[in-house]
């Protein structure tokens, strides 16, 4: 485009695919930032000097501004001053304000903008914001801190906020002397000022992105490890026990060496500070060199957390440390390219994960967990490809989804298995070294992984990110030529595929597994192909599923798998993915659900905890779909699971002690939670028993592996007083894990009186911003809780609008969970009908996605309800059989 001056008088600018960009007249060099928060008033003063590069004739600067009141600008050009009192005009709606000017500055000429103002330190968790914390003495204190991706560094100041626009950035931090003061930076030097502060300015940073900005003020205390070439800390509110930072302090020491070997690049900063937030909105933010954490999601108490909580915080601080190269040091151009960033720290945070903790299995625990979470978004209409065209601020937060995150990071699993892991490693360096500092698409990527490997990586990858969705593999047999035929189509979990929807044609790594070995090569990338096998005696198709698709066998073909599975040549990722197709398949249509269920039944004897726990996801899902049936058909559900579990759990216990490994304690736990929720009586008492113990001033009465599961085993059919001891636990426990843990339990009571404590506490201040889904979600257990959630919802939508802002993401949360767990025709039409006269920008996807899911129950239970009831009552589960 030639040098027009683009959208000058907006202030913003349309490119091709309609996204709203700054004008490309000036270009930010350098940002000189000092900022005084108010603890008092909740404001902050400021002060921003821009260094510009001026690329076209110009008589204005736009940049983005949200929630900021400019004072004054001052406009210089060549060190003199060309405007003192500019004309500023703000346009709210895409949150861009215009300085304007007499006086042209010519191309190529350096300009600066200085500009004054003032901020509010939010309680919204965006941009500058302040995040409270309780003394010992009951006392409120506040903490100012950031959170600017994706579009909320213009809320804490007026700046280029767009991932491309990267600068550098000298940050100075005006607070009392007392407080601690952080930036991505080390400190440059400390000063005294006026009224006996102090001002800590802070060394320049790299060339970096509005978006990974990050500076912090308050009362904090620290630790610190030299274990690595810079220094390392963990920070946290007085509040807390800095002491429960150790593990995330000396995981990051080894893993940002790691790192620095598996990338063959340098950390480029001269320290790494890890901070532990308590309002949070995310679970962490990759800020370079100064991440940010949820509490919970950094620090651990070893005695009083379970196995569960420990794996949550090894990947979580290892996928940010894997944003200080991919993400940080090279960008992705636009927010379309989200799932470069997102998806590769998720990917690398398995990888590392198995290197340091091989006894935890992880490559395993991925099959059950990411792969299933990308494949069960992405199997709703109203998914979106992993690139994905974002237009406004407003699109953006959407798109931080398992879509972004886990069927990207899906992808790179099954690149990495094409190309092979050391391959696919050295690509990756190649790429961070060519592009560092700079911003990428992800054609660059591909690039360098096609140098890398020989391999046509874009021809055969592209479609996997610009296309939604993925396909269902049926399978069907040739005994006269030893061959297999396999056809793709689009899979829809609504089973209702239109003939315009299934026209993309995806490469399909079939990894073909025979008693030969593994075929990693064989591509299916037409409709349909025809492949010779060994032997067809055994076969399965996305060995160790490493793959995104379904695959669709014939019943007699399943019943083989199912006894490969008993003898031994099936991986434990190909047990568990088997499952997970089965009952996706089922839940479709493309199988029947009674077929499922003897597929399950035949895996009573399984000895995997991986495997246990996709049976009992599946098992899961079929009783969510049946809630609101009759209740003799969920009875015998239940009663099916229980046949299932029982012995497994009885076998297993539910005694911990030291000489379990990771993987048994979570097996434990896992078993001891299903037989319990489906009301195993030796299991019921058990919990009972500890709950007893417990309530009676038992601290160690009940194991951190299956608190929750204890606490909602009680509950279920407890009083008040079963209720007060969980929403005590929730007040007073000692950590942060605990206490949420309680509090996510409240909703499993079902009786009325409670259910309506637990949607007042979901309203009320005592449930911070970012908690407001725990006590939300288990409610989904049980009718009662479904029905009273959706009412609440209703009666107190402004509120939760209000309390909510859309543009912030935690809303969609609330409105999926509210509304999600419903399965009748009338149910879906009285949400389209309360959604239908509200404005949903900013949380549209959560409202589509969540009448698919709904949708895909209806049809489900419409479909096969006769089928499941038949084979329950010819199982013998029903009240009259041997159950």
């Amino acid at each position: 485009m030639c040098g027009a001056r683009r959208g000058e008088l907006s202030g913003s600018t349309n490119v091709p695919g309609g996204r709203e960009v700054l004008p490309t007249n000036v270009k930010p060099l350098h940002y000189d930032l000092t900022l005084e928060p108010n603890f008092e008033t909740f404001k902050y003063d400021g002060t921003v000097v821009i260094d510009l590069d001026v690329a076209e004739d110009t008589t204005s600067i736009s940049l983005n501004s949200n929630e900021i009141k400019i004072h004054d600008a001052v406009v210089s050009s060549q060190g003199a001053v060309v405007a003192s009192k500019p004309e500023i005009s703000l346009n709210p709606d895409n949150q861009v304000a215009t300085v304007k000017f007499a006086d042209t500055i010519p191309a190529g000429a350096s300009a600066q903008l200085k500009l004054t103002f003032t901020g509010e330190l939010n309680d919204n968790m965006a941009g500058f914001y302040r995040s409270s914390y309780k003394t010992a003495d009951g006392q409120t204190k506040y903490i100012a801190t950031t959170q600017m991706e994706p579009t909320d560094a213009r809320r804490a100041f007026p700046c280029f906020d767009e991932p491309a626009l990267k600068a550098k950035f000298t940050v100075t931090l005006v607070a009392d002397k007392d407080q601690t003061c952080l930036s991505n930076m080390d400190v440059a030097s400390e000063t005294e000022v006026q009224g006996g502060k102090k001002a800590v300015k802070f060394n320049t940073s790299p060339l970096m992105s509005t978006y990974l900005l990050a500076f912090i003020v308050g009362h904090l205390k620290h630790i610190e490890t030299n274990a690595f070439r810079v220094p390392i800390r963990v920070y946290a509110t007085p509040d807390q026990d800095i002491e429960h930072g150790r593990f995330s302090l000396d995981l990051a020491a080894r893993t940002l060496e790691f790192y620095e070997k598996a990338f063959d690049n340098t950390f480029p900063l001269p320290k790494m500070d890890m901070v532990a937030i308590p309002d949070f909105s995310a679970g962490a933010m990759e800020n370079w060199g100064l991440i940010t954490y949820r509490v919970v999601d950094v620090l651990l108490d070893e005695k009083t957390a379970g196995a569960s909580r420990k794996e949550r915080i090894a990947e979580t601080v290892q996928h940010e440390l894997a944003h200080q190269w991919f993400g940080n040091l090279v960008t992705m151009d636009f927010w379309d390219g989200l799932w470069l960033n997102e998806g590769f720290a998720t990917w690398m945070s398995w990888y590392s994960c198995n290197s340091f903790f091989p006894e935890w299995k992880v490559w395993q625990t991925y099959v059950i967990d990411t792969l299933q979470g990308a494949l069960s978004l992405d199997s709703l209409r109203s998914s979106h490809p992993i690139e994905v065209p974002v237009k406004r601020a407003d699109e953006i937060n959407q798109i931080f989804d398992a879509i972004s995150y886990s069927k990207g990071s899906s992808v790179l699993r099954m690149i990495s298995k094409y190309l092979g892991e050391e391959v696919f490693i050295q690509g990756v360096r190649d790429y961070i070294k060519k592009h560092a500092y700079g911003n990428t698409q992800t054609g660059d990527l591909w690039a360098a992984l096609a140098n890398a490997s020989g391999k046509p990586v874009e021809e055969v990858m592209d479609i996997w990110t610009k296309s939604i969705g993925f396909p269902v593999v049926t399978v069907s047999e040739n005994p006269d030529t030893s061959s297999i035929k396999v056809k793709q189509n689009r899979f829809l979990r609504t089973g209702d595929v239109r003939p315009e929807e299934d026209k993309t044609l995806f490469p399909v790594m079939l990894g073909l597994r025979t008693k030969n070995g593994i075929d990693e090569d064989t591509m299916l990338t037409t409709r349909e192909g025809e492949f010779k096998v060994p032997d067809l005696d055994f076969f399965k198709l996305n060995a160790d599923h490493s793959a995104l698709y379904r695959t669709s066998y014939t019943p007699e073909r399943l019943t083989k798998l199912g006894e490969a599975a008993r003898t031994g040549l099936l991986t434990v990722e190909d047990r568990a993915g088997m499952i997970a197709d089965a009952g996706a398949l089922a839940a479709s249509g493309f199988q029947s659900t009674s077929g499922l269920l003897s597929l399950l039944k035949g895996f009573d004897g399984e000895a995997e905890f991986i495997v246990w726990n996709e049976i009992l996801a599946r098992i899961g899902t079929l009783r969510a779909a049946w809630l609101f049936e009759d209740a003799p058909t969920k009875d015998a559900l239940k009663a099916f699971q229980r046949s299932l579990v029982s012995n497994k759990a009885h076998e297993l216990g539910w005694e911990f002690s030291e000489n379990d490994g990771h993987i048994l304690q979570q097996f434990k736990a896992l078993m001891f939670a299903s037989a319990g929720s489906a009301e195993d009586p030796i299991v019921v008492k058990a919990a009972h028993d500890m709950f007893e113990r417990f309530a009676a001033g038992d601290a160690s009465a009940i194991h951190p592996n299956i608190r929750g599961s204890v606490f909602s085993i009680v509950l279920k059919r407890g009083g008040e007083k079963e209720y007060d001891v969980v929403l005590n636990q929730f007040h007073n426990a000692a950590t942060n894990d605990e206490k949420t843990t309680a509090l996510r339990c409240l909703g499993s009571a079902e009786d009325p009186a409670l259910i309506h404590r637990t949607l007042e506490l979901a309203s009320g201040d005592e449930v911070k911003n970012q908690d407001i889904y725990m006590p939300l979600g288990a409610l989904r257990n049980h009718v009662g809780g479904i029905e009273a959630r959706w009412a609440w919802l209703k009666t107190n939508w402004d509120a939760v609008y209000k309390r909510l802002p859309p543009s912030l993401g935690m809303l969609g949360t609330v409105i999926q969970l509210s509304i999600s767990s419903f399965t009748t025709e009338q149910q879906l039409k009285e949400v389209q009908e309360f959604f239908e006269s509200k404005d949903t920008k900013g949380y549209d996807r959560a409202v589509e996605q969540s009448l698919d899911a709904i949708r895909a129950k209806v049809n489900w239970v419409k479909r096969d309800h006769s089928d499941v009831e038949s084979w329950l009552k010819s199982n013998g589960y029903t009240r009259d059989g041997k159950l």
